[in-house]
């Protein structure tokens, strides 16, 4: 786009691009990430736009249909990207001592084993275009069209050649259409209409196999809007007075969430895989996997566990395949250890921090709020007229309504109160070791306690 865009438009689209580009190569390449896995051979399942001469007797689409409210202000101005992958056909040759070359299904180097493989390169197509423009008859329409393009990559081995590879890219077109239409009401919304097309003339003289169509279909194909001044309403929680006339938006083979920074809605992500709005990347994922509903921990795992021999297959599938292989072999433990799980705030935490000179710590290790009415080595419950703590002695008496049966065995024994603990449906629990365990010091050590509700306890002093 010449000049490029406006500060106002770009700053609300950077933040979008990180989950538009999880959107762009989810289940791009899936664990053990090696083009020979049976899994890896059938690809490419979300936002593809196949050639009409194929999608019309195939069940698959040629075109994705978004539509949405939006609230301009005078002069709005919006801008468009259509992101897709465009496949990137791969044929590995050998060299011959003739100095020819022939095709053979895998080429074996010191890093790495070069398969066939489609590559998935980076296509975009960016339009400006003035809100006031789109309410005319037709809207807006822009047309597209990527050429074919044939590429050689030599493959080397201590400086002698070893083989190429033949990359090969179809010609794909497409159409984007713009339209809006004004909503009766007071309140000067705009029922937004964008269709993306692939018009590609492809004949399937080889066969209409999906194989042979892909070279020639928009892949992962999404579409991001973002308003200068004004603001998409929410397809999922409209206000409303909206309700009705969302519940009337006709989106075809896509899903439109709002995407803007801070819950913001000036960004709109129209995605072929189902989002909540203001989707984000989570903070512990060391990187992209790639692997449709990815696990970090276990792929990270089993990914650095892979056999010398799977992980230079991997590196001869993909620069990406490689680059997870690369990210799995180099996480250092903290960070595995961060994967393991995380825990996100129940309660907003309190504004205030203890000073670190107080040497009390920011943050209890018993409620990641940090809530600091809570304290379960300080709190008491009254049980039968008697404060009941951390330290108390209490006779243990669970009733039949428990579901641990263990704890039957239990009836008649004395505990020693470890700590008082509230849930979040408010109940109280008491953490409970039992007086004559000879275990009990390293539960307590590991913070394994017995639980039981007040009413299944009794004061020893009452007793």
């Amino acid at each position: 786009m010449p000049g490029g865009l406006p500060a106002a438009l770009e700053a609300g689209l950077a933040q979008a691009r990180q989950i538009a580009d999880a959107v762009l190569f989810e289940g791009y390449v899936l664990y053990p990430y090696r083009a020979s896995a049976a899994k890896n051979r059938l690809r490419w399942q979300f936002g593809v736009l196949v050639p009409p001469s194929y999608g019309a007797d195939s069940g698959e689409h040629s075109h994705q249909r978004t539509e949405c409210l939006i609230e301009p202000r005078h002069g709005s101005l919006l801008a468009v990207e259509l992101r897709f992958l465009r496949a990137r056909r791969r044929t590995v040759q050998r060299a011959l001592d003739d100095g020819g070359y022939e095709t053979v299904p895998e080429l074996a180097l010191a890093d790495r084993v070069v398969l066939p493989w489609d590559e998935g390169m980076e296509e975009r197509i960016a339009l400006l275009v003035p809100v006031a423009g789109l309410t005319r008859d037709g809207g807006a329409v822009h047309r597209f069209r990527l050429p074919a393009r044939r590429e050689e990559e030599p493959l080397d081995e201590a400086g002698v050649r070893a083989g190429r590879l033949l990359c090969a890219r179809e010609e794909v077109s497409g159409v984007i259409r713009l339209s809006a239409r004004e909503l009766p009401g007071p309140y000067g919304a705009l029922r937004l209409t964008a269709v993306v097309e692939n018009t590609g003339a492809w004949d399937p003289w080889d066969g209409a196999s999906r194989e042979s169509a892909l070279p020639h279909s928009l892949v992962s194909a999404h579409l991001l809007l973002a308003l200068d001044r004004g603001v998409f309403l929410s397809s999922a929680d409209p206000p409303r007075w909206a309700a009705g006339a969302v519940a009337e938006c006709r989106n075809e083979h896509t899903w439109p969430v709002l995407a803007g920074a801070d819950g913001r809605g000036d960004v709109l992500l129209s995605s072929p895989i189902i989002l909540e709005d203001h989707p984000r990347i989570a903070p512990e994922s060391p990187g992209a996997l790639y692997d449709a509903t990815e696990i970090d921990e276990i792929l990270a795992l089993r990914t650095a566990a892979l056999t010398d021999r799977e992980k230079r297959e991997a590196r001869g599938t993909d620069a990406r395949a490689g680059a997870v292989i690369d990210l799995a072999d180099s996480l250092p433990p903290e960070v595995l250890e961060r994967l393991h799980g995380a825990v996100r705030e129940l309660r907003a935490a309190p504004a205030a921090s203890a000073s670190p000179a107080s040497g009390a710590p920011e943050q209890p290790w018993w409620d990641p709020g940090a809530d600091r009415e809570v304290d379960p080595g300080r709190d008491r419950v009254l049980i039968d007229g008697h404060p009941v703590g951390a330290g108390s002695r209490v006779l243990l008496k669970p009733g039949r309504r428990r579901t641990d049966a263990q704890d039957l065995f239990l009836h008649g024994c004395t505990g020693l109160v470890e700590a008082v603990l509230h849930d979040v449906d408010g109940s109280v629990h008491l953490a409970v070791t039992v007086e004559g365990d000879p275990g009990a010091d390293l539960w307590r050590l590991q913070g394994r306690f017995r639980y039981f509700q007040p009413d299944e306890v009794a004061p020893v002093e009452a007793s």
